[in-house]
């Protein structure tokens, strides 16, 4: 007779807010909370995944877009959130909470089978604060991105000109980890994530219900969390070409 499986692999989508704090709390010892011990519970996952934001690059949080250049405009702004403020126009547009951009191209006849891309290059605030005019015209290949508490602003050099402003920067760019919300969501993390969410948050509520278990707890949630981020992203075929090395030659 045949095992009988679920035959589903939704787990992390039907395990909501409640139930990874209900595990969470019971991880410390704790059981049927309620009240305000759910709100510290609620407050101390956001904590943590904003903790996360220093913590490497998270690939499932990795998106990409095509800005719309304007004639003469140096700067284009993502805001944190609709009411921070009004997006730049993009493909896909309204895009909110972004944290960084990673790497840009300028991309002409986006959805034509001609479409062409040419690398930008990303460079820091003392490089682009050493170009003379930076609202001089021609074709964008450099860009320096500002990272505030409400938005993104991505400014372009030199700025597009006639012939570019039809154009389009494509780029990579990291975004936020979305708040918890209700009780009743899913959490805006993939699987393999789960088990570090639980314990991040075991080890946040222990400092603050049960500080007996603070270390231990801590110790937990790093060896999980290193596991995660060890196999978050995707591999690539590595290459090594030893270097050819003659003394004397």
């Amino acid at each position: 007779m045949a095992n009988t499986t679920s035959s589903t692999t939704t787990f992390d989508k039907t395990f909501a807010i409640d139930e990874i704090v209900e595990e969470a709390f019971e991880r410390i010892g704790l059981q049927n909370v309620a009240g305000y011990q759910l709100k510290s519970a609620r407050r101390s996952l956001n904590i943590l995944f904003q903790e996360w934001g220093n913590r490497g690059i998270h690939y499932w949080e990795i998106d990409e877009l095509d800005l719309d250049l304007v004639e003469g405009q140096a700067e284009y702004k993502f805001f944190r959130a609709s009411t921070d403020g009004t997006s730049a126009t993009s493909n896909p547009n309204g895009v909110y909470g972004m944290s960084d951009v990673l790497e840009a191209q300028l991309r002409s006849n986006r959805t034509a089978t001609t479409q062409s891309d040419s690398p930008m290059t990303k460079v820091d605030r003392s490089t682009y604060a050493g170009f003379s005019n930076k609202l001089s015209k021609g074709t964008p290949n450099q860009y320096w991105v500002q990272r505030f508490i409400d938005h993104v602003s991505i400014s372009v050099y030199p700025t597009p000109d006639s012939t570019n402003a039809s154009k389009d920067m494509h780029f990579y760019y990291i975004k936020r980890i979305q708040d918890v919300g209700d009780y009743t969501n899913a959490s805006d993390v993939p699987f393999r994530f789960v088990p570090c969410m639980v314990a991040g948050l075991a080890f946040y509520l222990a400092q603050k219900y049960t500080p007996q278990l603070v270390q231990q707890m801590k110790l937990y949630y790093e060896d999980e969390l290193a596991r995660a981020l060890a196999e978050d992203g995707s591999a690539s075929s590595t290459y090594i070409t030893p270097k050819a090395y003659y003394p004397g030659a």
